[in-house]
């Protein structure tokens, strides 16, 4: 799992058997951005709502196809977001989704540099989503 604030992480692909330690851990909402059967050893969204369910924390899913996220995903992402009682782990196949999802949806009320920048320090380099972030903040 990788820090991005106080109050969300990103992580890639996690299992049923995950979900109680991140009760332990504190979490208390889990975001699934990743599609049901995206790969063969994927378990299914139901699976993870399921343990999520038994272990008291909320479970969303708001799945992303890769290459096919659009701003509207980012924009019910930060919905999400504000809505859900943190902290909250966000995950797909490798976190970056998730993260990207996040960049986005910050775009407007965070300096791109900002934004970038703790993605960056979270592992992720998405410095390539600059002008698609500076293009959202100017709508906004």
């Amino acid at each position: 799992m990788k820090t991005l604030t106080a109050s969300l992480s990103v992580a890639p692909q996690i299992s049923p058997a995950d979900v109680a330690g991140l009760a332990e851990a504190g979490y208390r909402a889990i975001i699934c951005n990743r599609p049901d059967g995206e790969a063969a050893d994927q378990p299914s969204f139901v699976e993870i709502a399921q343990a999520a369910a038994a272990a008291g924390i909320a479970c969303h899913n708001l799945p992303i196809i890769p290459g096919q996220l659009s701003d509207a995903d980012a924009d019910a992402f930060g919905k999400l977001l504000e809505e859900v009682q943190g902290p909250v782990l966000a995950f797909c196949r490798t976190g970056t989704r998730s993260t990207t999802l996040w960049c986005l949806s910050k775009a407007g009320s965070v300096p791109t540099v900002e934004i970038l920048g703790t993605a960056a320090n979270a592992g992720y380099d998405l410095s390539s989503l600059t002008g698609r972030i500076e293009a959202l903040a100017a709508q906004r």
